[in-house]
């Protein structure tokens, strides 16, 4: 049974940091794509960035250059570092991962960036 479950949001001013971890289990981890995607209020939920298995990584143009997506396949984690955070950051962020044909998605975390 795929399970991802995302931890590390919360309250932070514009211009601070934090660190999203997303814990994986039910599948061999190491040979997935992974991403994180999120959903402002009244948006659509849109990727934010990918880690493919070998470690290659690519990021929405809104979020390059700020956040870094990274794995440990040892630990079955997958981590968004978001720096120089914006007010428009502010969203739910989901881990996901497609799976034996199947879209699996975590329950999410909240990410609020305001003063």
């Amino acid at each position: 049974q795929v399970q991802l479950v995302e931890s590390g949001g919360g309250l932070v001013q514009p211009g601070g940091s934090l660190r999203l971890s997303c814990a994986a289990s039910g599948f061999t981890f190491s040979t997935y794509s992974m991403h994180w995607y999120r959903q402002a209020p009244g948006k659509e939920r849109d990727l934010v960035a990918s880690i493919t298995s070998a470690g290659s990584t690519g990021y929405a143009d809104s979020v390059k250059d700020r956040f870094t997506i990274s794995r440990d396949d040892a630990k079955y984690l997958v981590y968004l570092q978001m720096n120089t955070l914006k007010p428009e950051d502010t969203a739910v962020y989901y881990c996901s991962a497609f799976v034996r044909r199947t879209r699996y998605w975590g329950k999410g975390t909240l990410v609020t960036v305001s003063l």
